[in-house]
């Protein structure tokens, strides 16, 4: 007998409905599963067997055959226990089909339990597009699917339990839909309080500067001057997470198995700071399931880069084409993936190998060329996707003994807060007279080449000031727009509506590191 339990696969972020196709006819016992079907695909037969016994079930001691298709597309990990479980029973009438179209997701534990289950939120997502409105799922995994409005979502416990409430037993209630709920206190538990950070009112000026536009920036300075510690400051005056940034970000954790079993929503913009002995497919993505790598999981947030000249040449050279086009393609043999990778680049390094080439009392050891070669590990073009360079010098012996403390992260916040609403409205108002859509911009850093000169719209003296530093500097195109873009966002937090020499002449000074 024929039967088919519908369930899903992720692609990239994206989910595919696949049918789980089920035949039992006659013959040697056999149990074959077809479809593109990975290594964890395959060992779901000794799972599958073991959990319908155990679950008080006949396993049919006949021919088997479960067909997941389309064919066409590979078949990875564990969660397609549940279906052909649900296929095999449907078959030999131990099970009653549902009534309404429902996807079956899950993995099996032997004893008929079922685990969690990476990726549910992009698999509840799509099969509510493909307008099935069920969802049987993992009851450890039932808050994050109950974030897709329009779908009923089960928690199963155990797979007796589901066969129970098809065969119209006891019945499972539905998971109450959560919804995106993002009020509360959302502040980063590990994040440093600007207040706390002694001196250094110029970094903290420019980060600032960096939080309000989404800036990528550099801190460069001896060791001990505060650049990791300011770094961590970020998440306490960067926006809180909207509702859909929140729902697009908890689907990368989601699909990455990163997402926390005890917060079903990531509701903090995240954090990333990984080793610089991290490997290209680490930082990018990839490997034999093309999972997103660091530069996807900071989407929406901050990817902090500490010691960057340490990182691997070849690693920090991709990261050029991210950082423009705010996605990443993974083009293996297995396939072709493409990520989102809107993340803010926040890098800390030391003007020499060791260290104190800039400090003022203590002498540096290294030589003319080693200091060159230090430097040069970072590229020209790499540079110019940076758009604010800081000088970070030691902290003085009077500023780490004053009581006098700074000011609060909230406050900061609040003026970047007023500072992003000046943006989007701005982006709303340009879309809006040009009969578009909703912007997908959403900062200053984010304009593209082609509109920098509809939002960036200088004063007289402004103009002749920018027109004087490119000579100068010789800035390319790619540089001369960051710092228009910079000035932009300088201006929105004085409440400015045009660029005036002020603004550009503060943009002009956080470009100056990337001219030496």
């Amino acid at each position: 007998m024929l039967a088919t339990a519908q369930t899903c696969a992720v692609v990239g972020l994206d989910g595919q409905i696949i049918q789980a196709e089920t035949d039992i006819s006659p013959g040697l016992p056999a149990f074959h599963i077809v479809g593109l079907p990975d290594t964890a695909v395959q060992e779901s037969k000794e799972r599958v067997r073991a959990a319908v016994r155990n679950s008080g079930c006949e396993f049919p001691m006949r021919r088997i055959t479960v067909n997941l298709a389309p064919a066409d597309l590979k078949k990875a990990g564990p969660a397609y226990d549940l279906p052909i479980a649900v296929g095999i029973l449907y078959s030999t009438g131990q099970a009653q089909p549902t009534l309404e179209p429902a996807i079956f997701l899950g993995e099996l534990s032997l004893d008929g339990g079922l685990r969690h289950t990476a990726g549910i939120l992009p698999m509840v997502w799509v099969a509510r597009e493909q307008g099935i409105r069920a969802a049987y799922v993992p009851a450890v995994d039932a808050a994050e699917a109950a974030l897709v409005e329009g779908v009923k979502v089960y928690p199963v416990d155990t797979l007796a339990q589901l066969v129970s409430h098809l065969d119209g037993g006891l019945p499972i209630e539905p998971f109450p839909h959560s919804g995106v709920h993002l009020n509360g206190n959302r502040n980063p538990s590990d994040s440093t309080d600007l207040a706390h950070i002694r001196g250094q009112e110029h970094a903290k000026r420019a980060l600032e500067v960096a939080a309000a536009g989404f800036h990528n920036i550099l801190f460069s300075g001896p060791p001990g001057s505060g650049k990791t510690l300011l770094a961590r400051a970020l998440p306490g005056i960067l926006p809180y997470l909207t509702p859909d940034e929140a729902l697009e970000v908890t689907k990368i954790y989601s699909v990455s198995g990163n997402l926390p079993p005890d917060s079903p929503l990531i509701a903090q913009r995240p954090f990333r700071a990984p080793h610089y002995t991290i490997s290209n497919a680490g930082l990018v993505g990839g490997g034999r399931m093309l999972r997103p790598g660091e530069i996807t999981l900071s989407h929406r947030g901050v990817l902090f880069l500490d010691e960057l000249p340490e990182f691997g040449h070849a690693i920090l050279e991709s990261l050029r084409q991210p950082l423009e086009d705010k996605t990443v393609t993974i083009t293996r043999v297995s396939g072709t993936v493409t990520y989102p990778a809107s993340f803010m680049l926040v890098a800390a390094m030391n003007p020499c190998p060791c260290g104190y080439a800039s400090h003022p009392r203590k002498d540096c050891v290294c030589t003319p060329s080693a200091v060159a070669r230090y430097q040069r590990r970072i590229s020209g073009p790499l540079l110019e996707r940076i758009d604010i360079f800081v000088e970070v010098p030691p902290v003085e012996y009077d500023n780490l003994l004053d009581d006098v403390k700074g000011e609060l992260s909230e406050s900061v916040r609040e003026r970047v807060l007023g500072a992003r609403a000046v943006q989007q409205q701005r982006f709303a108002q340009a879309d809006a007279d040009a009969g578009a859509g909703a912007s997908a911009m959403m900062a200053n850093a984010e304009i593209t080449g082609a509109r920098v000169w509809d939002f960036c719209n200088l004063q007289d003296d402004a103009g002749a000031l920018l027109q004087r530093a490119a000579h100068q500097l010789d800035l390319s195109a790619r540089a001369l727009h960051r710092v228009l873009k910079v000035a932009r966002t300088v201006a929105d937090l004085a409440g400015a509506e045009q660029i005036g020499p002020a603004h550009l002449a503060e943009a002009l000074q956080y470009r100056a590191r990337a001219i030496l």
